[in-house]
C-alpha cells in the first residue's frame, strides 16, 4: 500500500522563493473549520452576527498559536537554545495544543471584558468549534511525520522515513498513526459536543466537556507516543497536564450541573 512504502512530501506548493507546507495549509483548514462551526452556533442561539464571530476569532486564533509555539519552546527549550533561528520555523511543527488552550483562553477573557461579552457563553461555542479544527489540524503531523507510534503490521500503519525514527527504531518502516487516531477521536469528540450543546442547561457546561473529553483522548494517546518529551517524576508531562484537564474538567461539570439553569 502507498502509504505504507512511501510517505507524502511536506512541502505543498513552490512559489519562487516561498514555499508553502502542508503543515501550515492544515493549519489554515482547521482554523477556517473552527471558525465555521462558532459562526454556525452564534448564530443559531442569537449570540453573535458573523463579523462579530470573525473579529473575536481572529483574536483568540492568533493568541492561541502564539501561545502553542511559546508553550513547545519552553517545553523543549535546550533544542531550540541551541538553534534559536528554529524558533521562528514554524513550519518545522512544535504547536503544543496545551499552550493553545491556555493562551487561546486568556485572550478571550480579555477580548470579553473589553466588549462586554459574557465569556461562558462564548467559550462553550469555541469548546464544540475546537476539537474540529484538531481533527484536520492533526493532519499536519502526517505531512512532518510526527506523532506517530510503535511499529505495526496493521494496514493503516504509516511509513516513517528513516531521518524520523527514534533511536532504537531505525530498521522499522511501519509506525501506528497516532495522529490518526487523535483526529478520528477528535472528529467523534465535536460530534459528541455538537449534539449535547443543543440540550445544555447552563453555561460553561460545553467547557467542562470539552476539557474533560480532551483530556482522556490525549492521555489515552501519550500512552502510544514515541517522541521524547519532558517528563515529571518519570511521567510523561503532556499526561500530567492533561490528567489536570480531566480533574479540572470533571469538577466543573460537577459545579455547573448543581448550579440552577441560567442564561448566559
Amino acid at each position: 500500500m502507498f502509504w505504507q512504502e512511501h510517505a507524502l512530501p511536506a512541502v505543498a506548493l513552490q512559489l519562487g522563493s516561498v514555499t508553502i507546507y502542508w503543515y501550515g495549509v492544515t493549519m489554515v483548514l482547521a482554523i477556517a473549520v473552527g471558525v465555521m462551526v462558532a459562526r454556525n452556533l452564534a448564530q443559531r442561539t442569537g449570540l453573535a452576527q458573523p463579523q462579530a464571530v470573525y473579529d473575536l476569532a481572529f483574536v483568540v486564533a492568533l493568541s492561541a498559536l502564539a501561545g502553542a509555539r511559546l508553550y513547545a519552546v519552553l517545553l523543549f527549550w535546550p533544542d531550540y537554545a541551541a538553534d534559536p533561528w528554529e524558533i521562528f520555523k514554524v513550519w518545522h511543527g512544535g504547536l503544543a495544543i496545551h499552550g493553545a488552550l491556555a493562551a487561546g483562553a486568556l485572550a478571550l477573557l480579555v477580548y470579553c471584558r473589553r466588549k462586554r461579552y459574557s465569556f461562558w457563553a462564548w467559550a462553550d461555542i469555541l469548546a464544540v468549534a475546537l476539537p474540529a479544527g484538531q481533527a484536520i489540524g492533526r493532519w499536519g503531523n502526517y505531512f512532518n511525520q510526527e506523532l506517530f507510534g510503535p511499529p505495526t503490521s496493521l494496514p493503516w500503519g504509516i511509513f516513517i522515513d528513516p531521518t524520523y525514527r527514534p533511536a532504537g527504531f531505525e530498521q522499522a518502516v511501519v509506525f501506528h498513526p497516532v495522529f490518526l487516531y487523535e483526529s478520528l477521536l477528535n472528529l467523534a469528540l465535536f460530534l459528541m459536543l455538537w449534539r449535547l450543546f443543543r440540550h445544555r442547561r447552563q453555561v460553561g457546561v460545553m467547557v467542562a466537556a470539552y476539557v474533560t473529553g480532551y483530556g482522556i483522548i490525549r492521555l489515552l494517546m501519550e500512552q502510544l507516543r514515541l517522541d521524547p518529551t519532558p517528563e515529571l517524576f518519570g511521567i510523561r508531562w503532556p499526561i500530567v497536564v492533561s490528567a489536570l484537564l480531566i480533574v479540572g474538567g470533571l469538577v466543573g461539570l460537577a459545579g455547573r450541573q448543581r448550579r440552577p439553569a441560567a442564561g448566559a
